[in-house]
């Protein structure tokens, strides 16, 4: 169920769904002697300037449709102002964390990034707080998650089109 908070005065979709931000997919497969790579590009486009968005499901579907089963999955957000992070699908810590990325780099008018004509510097120390990739490993032919774990791209700089990469690699 998607929920909207505030962050610095501004609106947040939590726990936007994929299929709604979508604008686009492109997938590639290569294999060898054994191994397997699929790199899938998803191109999101967020209805909100700032969004989280679970992507487990869209994962779990390019780790299976791969065919890897043994390996690992690379998630990568292609842009300076998003990023890519795990932690528990429950809207309470998707607020708590918006309120201390807020903590730590608030929107402010005074910074140095501001002078090239953006008003995104809070969007690319939020995206460096929480870093723009992460590695969930595959096993037999799934991601090996712990119980609580999902990963999500957090957009702090939208509404427009931005690429993610999903690049499953392993043994077949």
């Amino acid at each position: 169920m998607t929920r909207r908070i505030a962050s610095d005065g501004r609106p947040v979709e939590l726990d936007a769904a994929w299929k709604t931000n979508v604008a686009g997919e492109d997938t590639r497969m290569a294999e060898g002697a054994g191994w397997r790579s699929a790199t899938l590009y998803l191109w999101l486009h967020t209805r909100q300037r700032r969004a989280i968005v679970a992507l487990t499901d869209r994962i779990r579907r390019a780790v299976r449709e791969s065919g890897v089963r043994e390996g690992f999955v690379l998630v990568s957000a292609m842009h300076i102002s998003a990023a890519v992070y795990v932690n528990d699908h429950e809207t309470g810590i998707m607020e708590d964390m918006m309120a201390m990325l807020d903590r730590l780099a608030p929107y402010r008018a005074d910074y140095r990034h501001h002078r090239t004509g953006e008003d995104n510097a809070d969007a690319h120390l939020k995206s460096l707080l929480l870093h723009h990739q992460v590695i969930v490993p595959v096993t037999d032919g799934d991601l090996d998650l712990g119980p609580w774990q999902q990963v999500f791209y957090a957009e702090f700089d939208g509404q427009r089109r931005k690429r993610v990469l999903i690049k499953v690699l392993g043994m077949a």
